[in-house]
């Protein structure tokens, strides 16, 4: 199913942190905000690193923590052939636009939420930016070989 990007990324001029994603899921899709899913682990990961409480967060607590933290989400792709949820299934890529993010803000370290993201970004952004990612374990619930522990242990490096 051919599908575009629904929502904008969350930044600011302060930002230095970029986070990237590959494109949302189903759930986040349906909520209209970034990893939606009851089973991502990305809201506790954040909630840990940077000490916020989040016990029933709200979108606007969640974009609150981020920019008082200094980081930036997006996702690699705008739009893309994609099955349900499957980074695997997807197909007629195109990417998005970060230079919107990255002329707006002091992005000085980006990483990617899983192999996929990692992958997509050196396909269409390393050569045009020259700037390198760092890949980070992915915080689905596919990603079974990480649990929340080791997840929050190699994620703490986002942190300065």
């Amino acid at each position: 199913m051919r599908l575009t990007h629904p929502f904008e990324p969350i930044f600011d001029e302060r930002s230095s942190v970029l986070i990237l994603g590959t494109f949302p899921s189903v759930k986040s899709r349906e909520r209209r905000f970034y990893y939606a899913h009851p089973q991502n682990r990305f809201w506790k990961v954040i909630a840990h690193i940077t000490n916020a409480n989040l016990i029933a967060p709200t979108i606007v607590d969640k974009k609150q923590i981020l920019l008082k933290n200094k980081i930036a989400i997006w996702d690699i792709l705008q739009s893309c052939d994609i099955e349900n949820s499957s980074d695997v299934s997807i197909k007629n890529a195109v990417p998005a636009d970060l230079s919107k993010i990255l002329n707006a803000s002091n992005i000085d370290r980006i990483y990617a939420n899983g192999g996929k993201a990692y992958q997509l970004f050196m396909k269409y952004f390393y050569k045009k930016t020259s700037r390198t990612i760092i890949k980070l374990p992915s915080t689905s619930s596919a990603n079974a070989k990480y649990s929340l522990e080791k997840l929050i242990l190699e994620w703490k490096k986002i942190i300065i």
